[in-house]
């Protein structure tokens, strides 16, 4: 299978594995995700950083899988972004 569609194929299947098939993910779910799959600090607060930016800065209902996707675009964007030398604003 092509490298995008496998990450694809990984994020659905991580957000459906946290949401317990109710397609969402509340406050727990969403911290317990994030201390299994992510190993990186400055990642766990881009996620949050941007699940809260999608909530209208605080993040305090549940997370459905529209925003989590942002969330997710978030992380890639300061990933690419510390790739390329820059990072601005991403944990650096």
């Amino acid at each position: 299978m092509a490298r995008l569609q496998v990450a694809i194929k990984n994020l659905v299947e991580v957000f459906m594995e946290y949401s317990d098939g109710d397609g969402k993910l509340n406050k727990e779910e969403l911290k317990k995700m994030m201390d299994k799959e992510m190993d990186c600090p400055e990642a766990k607060a881009k996620m949050a950083e941007g699940c809260a930016k999608g909530q209208g800065g605080q993040c305090k209902g549940d997370i459905d899988f529209e925003e989590f996707l942002k969330c997710v675009s978030c992380m890639a964007k300061c990933g690419y972004s510390k790739r390329r030398g820059g990072g601005a604003g991403c944990g650096k």
